[in-house]
């Protein structure tokens, strides 16, 4: 990292820290959710993911206006807004396919759907334990490796999924809809994760 003339505000770090926080406490809440015994069990997790989402809206905006009031910032303003735009959209996703879960009375699931939302706890727990290396932006690659594979895993349950979905035979229409929208919205959370995995490596090369 280059040499720095002016000081830094670390403050930074610990917004980032405590927004990716969120991350495991949504990832709790979907794990929660396949797990649900009755339509009541589900729609009070569904509503507890929504004050997890609320919670991820606030941190992110509490970075926002931090950037906006802040003279240094540790690194480039359009990366800090981008890092804490993609952690959010991360919390987003799960929210969403918890939602669908509730909303749609989805009391069975498709194949593959635990090992999903089980990678998606994973990429929750790598993601945190990378947070406070933002200070220093060392090793950090072990990171963006993990992060790649465990999206790599997430791609291959998620095309399984959609063929066994529509190649099962006397499958009602309905259902085979509310599986994939289910689906679709954890293959978009591990993107939204990988996502992440690249905003922090952009970071990293940029300040090396």
């Amino acid at each position: 990292m280059g040499f720095r003339l002016t000081p830094q505000d670390t403050g930074f770090y610990d917004l980032f820290s405590q927004s990716a926080a969120h991350l495991i406490e949504g990832a709790a809440e979907l794990t929660a959710i396949l797990g649900a015994q009755s339509q009541d069990e589900r729609e009070a997790i569904a509503k507890r993911m929504d004050e997890v989402e609320t919670s991820a809206d606030e941190s992110t905006h509490e970075l926002i206006r931090k950037v906006n009031s802040s003279f240094i910032t540790p690194f480039d303003r359009e990366d800090i807004h981008g890092l804490a735009s993609a952690l959010d959209d991360c919390v987003d996703h799960m929210d969403a396919a918890a939602d669908l879960v509730a909303l749609y009375r989805i009391d069975t699931f498709p194949k593959g759907v635990v090992k999903q939302v089980e990678i998606l706890s994973r990429m929750a727990e790598v993601t945190v334990e990378a947070m406070p290396k933002l200070r220093s932006m060392k090793d950090l690659s072990s990171f963006w490796i993990e992060i790649n594979r465990l999206e790599n895993s997430a791609d291959k349950a998620y095309r399984r999924m959609l063929a066994e979905l529509f190649n099962a035979e006397g499958a009602d229409a309905i259902t085979v809809m509310k599986h994939k929208e289910l689906i679709d919205e954890l293959e978009a959370a591990a993107d939204a994760f990988e996502t992440v995995a690249h905003k922090i490596e952009s970071i990293a090369v940029k300040e090396s």
